[in-house]
C-alpha cells in the first residue's frame, strides 16, 4: 500500500472514490465534494486548500480515503478551536495553517475515512491514513490535524492517546414510526403541541405556497432564486458567503435525487426556500434563505415541512445543522458528536486534553437536561 496526497479531487477516479463511500452518504460522495472544488467554494484563496489522502494497493486500486484540507482559518466548521488557536498563537506558536478532515461548511456526522469494510486490510488502511496525517503535520511544521463530525464507530477506533476526544452535541428529530404530522404532534406536551400549530396557522395566513422539491422537478430558476435568499441570509448574519453559485448548478447536474428543495411562493413567485440533502436513513437540513418578513417560516420550511417529508417517506432522522436550542420545542433532542484532534505540541496537547475533559462533563450535562428535564415529549 502506498499513500498520495491529492490537490484536486478531479484527479481522482471518481468510481473508485464512490466504491468507498459504502453508506451512500451524500456529503462525502464524489459529485458533492468536487462540486465544492470546480466551484471555488473550496481552493486556496477561501482558505480551504485539498489534500486529499489516497491510499493504493500494488494495483495502482484506490483502496482507502479521506477527505482532507489544509486550512488557513477557522471558518466553516463548526467545531469551534478559535480559542485553541489564540491560546497557541499568544503562546509564541503558529495555529495556522493546519489540517482538517472534513466536509467543508457542513457540520453532519458522517464517515470521514472512507474504507470498504470488506477490505481484509481495512485496520492497516486506517492506520496508514492516520500515520499519514501525523506525518503531514510533523514533516510540514503544521501546528494540528482535526477529524471532524466522525461517526460513533470512527470514534472508538480512534481512541488512542495522540487523538484527543472532543465531545460536543446538536440537536436531532427522530421517527418514533409516526403515520402523520399529527401523530407526531399528539406525542409532544399540550404547551409544545399549542404553540406549533400557532405557528403553522400564523405562516398560512400570508398567503404562501409551500412545495418539496426534488430530483427532476427542480430547475435552473429556483437555483438562482435560492442563492438570492443564501445571500441575504448570510448578510442578516454577518457571515462569510462560502458557497459560489456555480455550486448550486453543480449539484443541480449532478445530486438532484439526493436532494430535497422546500419552496415558498408568494403570488407564484418563490420568497423563501430550505435546501436538505436525503442520506441513506437521514434528511440533513444545510442551507435557507428568504426575502420576505413572516414570522416563523424558518421553523414551517426548515423543521416541520422536514418531518412531514420523514414521515411520508420512512425517513429516521432529520438533522437540521449545528445549534439552535429552539430547536428542541419544536420536537429535537439532544444528541451528541464527536471529533477528534492530535496536536504536535506535546505540552499544548495536553493542555487541550484538560480542556476537553471539563468540555465533556458540561456537555453530557447539557445533552441529559435537554433530553430528560426539558423534553418537548409527554
Amino acid at each position: 500500500m502506498r499513500a498520495e496526497l491529492v490537490s484536486k479531487l478531479n484527479e481522482v477516479d471518481k468510481f473508485q472514490w464512490d466504491q468507498l463511500n459504502t453508506t451512500n452518504h451524500p456529503f462525502t460522495s464524489y459529485d458533492f465534494l468536487n462540486s465544492l472544488e470546480l466551484s471555488n467554494s473550496v481552493c486556496s484563496k477561501t482558505g480551504w486548500q485539498p489534500m486529499h489522502i489516497i491510499i493504493k494497493d500494488a494495483n495502482d486500486n484506490i483502496i482507502g480515503a479521506c477527505p482532507n484540507y489544509l486550512k488557513m482559518h477557522s471558518y466553516g466548521e463548526y467545531v469551534f478551536d478559535h480559542a485553541w488557536a489564540n491560546a497557541f498563537e499568544n503562546a509564541g506558536g503558529q495555529y495556522y495553517p493546519k489540517l482538517l478532515s472534513a466536509i467543508p461548511f457542513t457540520p453532519a456526522t458522517g464517515p470521514r475515512i472512507l474504507i470498504n469494510p470488506l477490505n481484509p486490510n481495512n485496520e492497516k488502511i486506517l492506520e496508514l491514513i492516520l500515520e499519514t496525517l501525523e506525518l503531514t503535520v510533523k514533516t510540514n511544521n503544521l501546528s494540528s490535524s482535526h477529524i471532524n463530525f466522525i461517526t460513533q464507530d470512527l470514534n472508538l477506533k480512534l481512541n488512542k492517546d495522540n487523538w484527543i476526544e472532543r465531545k460536543g452535541l446538536q440537536f436531532h428529530w427522530h421517527n418514533k414510526n409516526y403515520k402523520s404530522f399529527d401523530d407526531f404532534l399528539s406525542n409532544l406536551k399540550s404547551s409544545k403541541r399549542k404553540s406549533i400549530k400557532k405557528e403553522r396557522r400564523s405562516v398560512y395566513e400570508h398567503d404562501l405556497t409551500i412545495q418539496k422539491i426534488t430530483g427532476a422537478e427542480l430547475d435552473i430558476t429556483m437555483w438562482d432564486a435560492f442563492y438570492e435568499f443564501y445571500l441575504t441570509t448570510i448578510d442578516k448574519k454577518w457571515g462569510g458567503v462560502y458557497l459560489t453559485k456555480d455550486f448550486f448548478y453543480l449539484i443541480h447536474n449532478t445530486l438532484k435525487k439526493k436532494i430535497l428543495l422546500i419552496i415558498a411562493k408568494q403570488n407564484q413567485k418563490i420568497v423563501a426556500g430550505a435546501l436538505n440533502f436525503i442520506g441513506e436513513n437521514i434528511l440533513y437540513g444545510r442551507n435557507w434563505g428568504t426575502i420576505v418578513n413572516i414570522p416563523f417560516l424558518h421553523f414551517e420550511l426548515c423543521y416541520y415541512q422536514a418531518i412531514e417529508y420523514a414521515i411520508a417517506n420512512n425517513i429516521d432522522t432529520v438533522e437540521a445543522g449545528a445549534q439552535g436550542h429552539h430547536k428542541i420545542q419544536r420536537g429535537y433532542l439532544a444528541s451528541p458528536t464527536y471529533s477528534r484532534h492530535f496536536i504536535a505540541n506535546k505540552s499544548f496537547s495536553e493542555a487541550i486534553k484538560r480542556f476537553v475533559k471539563l468540555e465533556k462533563i458540561e456537555i453530557e450535562k447539557q445533552i441529559g437536561f435537554v433530553n430528560q428535564q426539558s423534553s418537548p415529549y409527554s
